[in-house]
């Protein structure tokens, strides 16, 4: 308990611990694939060093068609992110305040949650007259059921009393969901923007699997293809540097616009 609080008092140490649970991550990964570590259930044998890794990015970072790859990915995942986000918010809160909305939107849509995005891609590609549409549908199929959940979610768990307490006292109904609904459910739906945008990432190597020349996620998937297992490696990586940059700028973001969660998120 006491080594707790003496780190939670001292942000340098804490970043040096996630500095170190990085490096020794890094480390185990080196000396299994370098030991050619066979577990039984996992192997190690055809997985790539970081070293080789490391090579392969430097090659990429020295690429004309880096900013291209980048700049691709970035476009399609913001694109359907930002539909979603629009789309979600008012179907979140429709679904959130009203029992006949709920009725109405909620079954197609928690029919259509478990579908894999992989699934989605030979509709898409009827549904849309271009490639990138198709790509961007994706991304937004991705974003979208996490963002409704988590608005309808802080909507519907608004205390009622305060509603009707507002309403007594001759709140209009803008009013009411301007200072009463909105910020109670804030902490909600920005969990679900954060996740909505990680999904969309998480997405964006199954949508660039349709087609294009451009796109980290392209270039994930045509590494696979050639088996450029380092390549695959790379891709994976900064897909993921690319998503945990995002969701770190939401969520500061959040914490900006709602000081009062502050003292009950520790991050």
């Amino acid at each position: 308990m006491a080594s707790g609080r003496t780190i939670d008092r001292l942000p340098m140490l804490r970043w040096l611990v996630r500095a170190g649970s990085i490096l020794a991550c890094i480390g185990l990964w080196q000396l299994a694939s370098s030991l050619h570590v066979h577990l039984g259930v996992v192997t190690f044998r055809n997985v790539p060093p970081p070293t080789e890794v490391v090579q392969s990015a430097i090659i990429l970072l020295k690429s004309p068609k880096l900013f291209a790859h980048v700049s691709s990915s970035l476009w399609r995942v913001f694109a359907g992110y930002g539909a979603a986000v629009v789309i979600g918010i008012a179907f979140g809160f429709a679904i959130g305040r009203s029992r006949a909305a709920g009725d109405l939107l909620l079954p197609p849509l928690e029919l259509l949650r478990p579908i894999p995005a992989v699934a989605w891609i030979p509709l898409s590609i009827l549904m849309f007259p271009s490639s990138e549409l198709s790509m961007i549908y994706i991304t937004f199929i991705g974003a979208l059921f996490p963002i409704i959940l988590n608005t309808v979610h802080g909507v519907a768990n608004i205390d009622r009393r305060l509603v009707a307490s507002a309403r007594s006292l001759g709140g209009t109904p803008v009013a009411i969901l301007r200072e009463i609904v909105l910020p109670g459910a804030a902490p909600s739906i920005v969990t679900g923007l954060a996740i909505g945008m990680g999904t969309s990432w998480f997405c964006l190597v199954t949508a660039e699997m349709i087609s294009g020349q451009f796109g980290i996620g392209y270039y994930t998937w045509e590494a696979y293809t050639l088996q450029n297992y380092a390549d695959i490696i790379v891709g994976m990586l900064v897909i993921g540097l690319l998503g945990m940059g995002s969701s770190w700028l939401l969520t500061t973001l959040g914490h900006y616009l709602m000081p009062w969660r502050h003292s009950a998120v520790a991050r």
